[in-house]
C-alpha cells in the first residue's frame, strides 16, 4: 500500500471514531476537500500520523471541536451576494405579505452575518415583526458569535455599500453602535431570531417554513447527501414555500420540475411544487454557469 492510500485508510479510520464519539457523521461530504482538512490538521497538530488523532479524539473534547470547526463552512459577509439578495426579496417578500405570520430556517448560518441582513430587510419591509426565524449551524462556536451579533468595524463601508445594492432603503448604521473596532446590532434585531445547533447530515426536519434560505453549503457534500439534505427541505417547506440556494448550487433535471418550480436560475431560487411525489430523488449541480441548466 502505497503513502497516499494509508493515508486516505487514517483518514477513514479518523471519520469513523467521530462517529463513535460524538455522533457526527462527515463521511458524506465532499470527498477530496475532507481528506485535505483532516491531514492539514494533523500537520498543523504536529502529529506525525493522522491516525495519531484518534486517542486525542477520545480524551479530550476539545480536539474534536477544533476539527469540527475547521469542517464547518463559516465563510460569509454582511448583505453577501447583495443582488441575489435583492431578487429573493423582490420574490418572496409579496409571499411573505400574504401571511399574518411566518417561519424563516436559514440553515448553515454560519456565525450570523446573512441572518441579520435578511433581518434588515424583513424590518424595512414592514415584515420583521410577523417573521419566526430559526439560524442554524452544528458549529457551536460559530453560532456563539452569531448569537452575539458583533462583527469587525474595518469592513462597514463595504457592509453599507452591499446593503444599499440588496435594497435596504435607509443607512446600515442605524442597526448597530460601535464598540471599538467592531459593530454590535442592536437587541431589537435579535428579537425573531433563534440560533440552535442543527446537523443536516444527521438531523431531521427542524420545522416547517415559509423560507428556506442554505446557500453554498450543500457544495461540500456528495450527491447522496445533498440528494438526503434536499428531501428534508423539500419536508421542511410549506406549500409553495421558496428554497434558495446558494450560487454554485442549482437543481437539475426532471426530478427537480417535479419537486421545485424554478422562479430565479440567476438567484438560484425555487418553489416547492406541493403536488411532486414525496418519493422522487432530487439531484443537484454545482455548476456556476450563467445561463439556464
Amino acid at each position: 500500500m502505497d503513502t497516499q492510500s494509508k493515508k486516505a485508510l487514517e483518514v477513514e479510520w479518523v471519520l469513523e471514531a467521530l462517529i463513535r464519539l460524538y455522533g457526527y457523521d462527515f463521511r458524506s461530504y465532499e470527498r477530496e476537500t475532507l481528506h485535505k482538512q483532516v491531514i492539514e490538521f494533523a500537520e498543523k497538530s504536529g502529529l506525525k500520523h493522522i491516525s495519531d488523532l484518534i486517542p486525542k479524539l477520545v480524551w479530550d473534547r476539545s480536539v474534536f471541536d477544533a476539527l469540527a470547526r475547521k469542517f464547518s463552512v463559516t465563510v460569509t459577509s454582511l448583505f453577501r451576494d447583495p443582488n441575489a439578495l435583492r431578487g429573493m426579496t423582490q420574490e418572496v417578500f409579496p409571499y411573505l405579505k400574504t401571511h399574518p405570520q411566518f417561519r424563516i430556517w436559514h440553515a448553515g448560518c454560519a456565525t450570523g452575518q446573512e441572518v441579520y441582513s435578511l433581518a434588515i430587510l424583513l424590518k424595512e419591509a414592514g415584515l420583521y415583526e410577523r417573521a419566526t426565524i430559526f439560524a442554524t449551524d452544528f458549529n457551536d462556536s460559530a453560532l456563539q458569535q452569531a448569537k452575539l451579533g458583533v462583527y469587525e468595524l474595518r469592513h462597514a463601508r463595504d457592509f453599507s455599500n452591499r446593503y444599499l445594492e440588496a435594497g435596504g432603503n435607509a443607512s446600515l448604521a442605524d442597526y448597530y453602535t460601535t464598540r471599538g473596532s467592531h459593530l454590535a446590532f442592536h437587541p431589537q434585531l435579535r428579537e425573531r431570531i433563534t440560533f440552535a445547533n442543527h446537523n443536516l447530515v444527521t438531523d431531521e426536519v427542524f420545522s416547517e417554513v415559509h423560507l428556506l434560505i442554505c446557500r453554498n453549503v450543500l457544495i461540500y457534500f456528495d450527491e447522496s447527501l445533498r440528494n438526503r439534505v434536499l428531501q428534508l427541505f423539500y419536508d421542511s417547506l410549506f406549500r409553495s414555500g421558496f428554497l434558495w440556494l446558494g450560487r454554485g448550487e442549482t437543481l437539475v433535471g426532471k426530478q427537480r420540475l417535479d419537486r421545485f418550480d424554478q422562479v430565479s436560475f440567476e438567484d438560484r431560487l425555487y418553489q416547492k411544487n406541493s403536488q411532486a411525489e414525496t418519493t422522487a430523488n432530487c439531484p443537484m449541480s454545482t455548476s456556476k454557469a450563467k445561463g439556464q441548466p
